[in-house]
């Protein structure tokens, strides 16, 4: 299996969208392993942070805002925090260095931080900060972090979104220099969320490293940040108060945890990866036309995949598999 690519298909994982992180890791034990977890002091984060301390493992947590997180982590055990803000690859490099010095290695890498629908914001050398922070950051961090991944049996898990329907990749403009939307710019990035794990896989398998991407499920969490509270009651996720119209179409952060969770620690899942999850199972392809579930063939491309990590090795200036 491992030297073949694995189905879109489910598999009857016996969870679904209301199983938590905790429903996921029950009788799981992660004693003596290690991970990471970028943005893992809030949101999601904070619930797959607890998630994976309950179950034993000491969890890094990289944060672009070191003292809220100490603060948000507070009284958890073995979980330590270092500084890291995506959006600058200076700071990347630092953190990769430092971890790597420690002379540790890393069992699973969530790279699960990420803004969504920012005003139009440029970082280092121009770039689109929604491309830049949630994609090429986690692929410079990756790669610098390759030595530490533990061969035969590490996971990578990239956490996109069903907002990859909004776009694939714009080769031609991929930073939005001609006019910018801020909803099409998040599913190009969230699309290039996908597409990395996609490669990553394909390029680590043959050492026992999986990658798999994600959808965690419709939360309202501080990711909506960046939203005017009057976008979100015209889409409909909450009244002019601010509470939830439809608390059923929304996710707990606890269950929007469990399928990052699930990705990086279920048994049932050895022997795969490449492929694209939500509500803890494999994904289906996205029939045509339908915004709301599975993924779209633009995310899995393998070709558009080999050509988005090459573009991304070089506007980072880090490959990994270069020498391959």
């Amino acid at each position: 299996m491992s030297n073949s690519s694995t189905p879109q298909h489910r598999i009857g994982s016996g969870f679904g969208a209301r199983s938590t992180a905790d429903d996921v890791l029950h009788g799981i034990d992660l004693t003596g392993r290690v991970a990471l977890v970028t943005g893992g002091y809030s949101g999601l984060g904070l619930e797959t942070t607890r998630a994976l301390v309950k179950a034993g493992a000491q969890v890094v947590v990289p944060a672009r805002r070191p003292d809220s997180a100490r603060e948000a982590l507070d009284g958890l055990p073995r979980v330590e925090v270092s500084a890291l803000d995506l959006g600058d690859l200076g700071s990347v490099r630092a953190f990769a260095d430092g971890f790597l010095a420690s002379g540790r290695t890393l069992d699973i890498v969530i790279g699960n931080a990420g803004v969504m629908a920012c005003p139009e914001t440029r970082v280092g050398p121009g770039w689109e900060a929604q491309f830049a922070t949630n994609h090429l950051g986690h692929f410079a961090l990756v790669n610098r972090l390759w030595p530490a991944i533990e061969p035969g049996g590490a996971r990578v898990v990239s956490v996109s979104s069903r907002g990859h329907h909004a776009s694939g990749i714009r080769w031609d403009d991929i930073h939005w220099e001609r006019g910018y939307d801020k909803w099409e710019a998040y599913g190009q990035a969230k699309t290039a969320n996908v597409l990395f794990a996609v490669h990553l896989d394909r390029l680590a398998r043959d050492r026992g490293v999986r990658a798999f991407s994600l959808h965690p499920g419709g939360i309202l969490t501080p990711l909506q940040r960046h939203l005017p509270r009057q976008e979100m009651v015209d889409r409909g996720w909450i009244d002019e108060q601010g509470a939830p119209l439809n608390p059923e179409g929304f996710k707990t952060p606890q269950q929007g945890a469990a399928t990052q969770v699930w990705a990086a620690t279920s048994p049932r899942l050895d022997g795969m990866g490449g492929v694209y999850l939500e509500d803890c199972d494999i994904a289906e392809p996205a029939p045509d036309g339908d915004e709301r579930t599975g993924v779209k063939d633009w995310a899995v491309d393998p070709g558009q995949a080999a050509r988005l990590w090459e573009l991304s090795a070089r506007l980072t200036g880090v490959d990994a598999f270069a020498a391959r």
